[in-house]
């Protein structure tokens, strides 16, 4: 059961491995039916399958189910039971779960080895708290640490949160599958956005317990907060990222003739040139004003020097290390759609998937398999039940 975007990655990652995905959505009430990302961006084919929502839920199926209503939440088990369902996931609220009828307690009661998994904002010990990737963001220090040193707290330009979140999901279920297949037993996932923000705090929170400077735990733009000279410099005519990851990658940049210039005895160590973090910068940037950024990607990639141009998105796509990995799908009129790739290559895993459903579309056929004729399916219609893909 899940809309906007931290679970449907998740599930996207399950569609990834060839699995079946089900994405079960509310039925029609006050506003526009269904995930509310189906109408985020620009109309691609139809008004409920916008450009946002695309990405996130190709190769689903997608049915329409009253979870409010006692008749709809016996619908959701025998699709449980009659499917043999293996994962239920959701991201609504936690105090939620149980008016829905999507709590563990009752679907395991139903099939006892079913895996459940529920992202929130902050767990089921909040249960009461929403949470939308920027707001977990600015709670969870990210935006603190985001940004120019003299500037306001910034977003990532990616969701990370919403993902992170995701990821959780897909690796806690492969471990709750593995253990399943052990002890046959069944398991409860709860993942908070919150918590599972905090773990990707390694490189400043343990901090805070050895007396850290304010600057090592604030933001500081492009710069690395401990290895110095990592940053974005300019060139004639462009821009560059170099990264200094230990000495003897700073003594191979100051042996570049042109680099030679910033080097002293007291930044042969990273310790010395914390003390000099600031000149270091200004020295490094004067240096490479005086190339175009080809020719300095050149000399950088002679001496070995971590270095990448700063690429817009249209550049990364045609990356060859990219462009061969993309995953694809295509519109009912037959366009293209190239996406973003998998996060690993799966030897035999799908890599073209179909457009995401319409809204409802697999109800009929779906609750068909479950046992229901098509005429109940029809009264429990009427009775706002479900809706199918012909109402839709």
């Amino acid at each position: 059961m899940e809309q906007a975007l931290s679970l449907p990655y998740a599930t996207l990652r399950f569609v990834q491995l060839g699995w079946r995905v089900i994405r079960i959505e509310s039925t029609p009430g006050a506003g526009l039916p269904g995930d509310p990302n189906r109408y985020i961006g620009a109309r691609v084919v139809d008004d409920d399958r916008r450009s946002y929502f695309v990405a996130p839920n190709v190769g689903k199926e997608a049915i329409a189910l009253n979870l409010k209503d006692p008749q709809g939440q016996a619908v959701l088990r025998r699709l449980i039971t009659e499917l043999d369902v293996d994962v239920f996931c959701c991201n609504t609220v936690p105090r939620r779960y149980r008016s829905l009828g999507i709590d563990y307690p009752t679907l395991s009661a139903v099939k006892p080895d079913l895996i459940w998994a529920g992202i929130s904002a902050m767990g089921a010990d909040y249960p009461d708290v929403p949470g939308y990737d920027p707001v977990i963001q600015a709670m969870g220090g990210y935006m603190e640490l985001t940004g120019a040193a003299d500037g306001p707290p910034m977003l990532s330009g990616v969701p990370l949160i919403d993902l992170k979140a995701g990821d959780e999901v897909y690796a806690n279920v492969l471990l709750a599958l593995a253990e399943r297949a052990e002890s046959g037993r069944g398991s409860r996932i709860d993942v908070s956005m919150l918590q599972a923000a905090a773990s990707w705090l390694i490189t400043t929170l343990p901090l805070l317990d050895f007396d850290c400077q304010a600057s090592e735990i604030t933001r500081c733009g492009n710069e690395h907060r401990k290895f110095i000279p990592t940053n974005v410099y300019p060139t004639r005519d462009g821009f560059i990222f170099i990264a200094i990851g230990n000495d003897v990658q700073w003594q191979r940049l100051t042996e570049i003739p042109q680099f030679a210039i910033i080097g002293n005895a007291e930044r042969v160590t990273n310790e010395g040139r914390h003390t000099q973090r600031a000149a270091i910068h200004r020295d490094m940037a004067a240096v490479t004003r005086q190339f175009t950024s080809g020719r300095l990607a050149e000399e950088l990639r002679k001496a070995t020097i971590p270095y990448a141009p700063i690429q817009d998105i249209p550049a990364v796509r045609e990356m060859a290390a990219i462009s061969n990995k993309l995953t694809t799908t295509c519109t009912p009129a037959g366009k293209r759609v190239r996406m973003q790739p998998s996060a690993v290559d799966i030897a035999g895993a799908p890599r073209e998937f179909t457009f995401p459903a319409k809204y409802a579309e697999h109800t009929l056929s779906v609750l068909n398999e479950a046992g229901y004729s098509s005429d109940q399916v029809a009264q429990m219609e009427q009775s706002r039940i479900v809706a199918t893909g012909a109402s839709a």
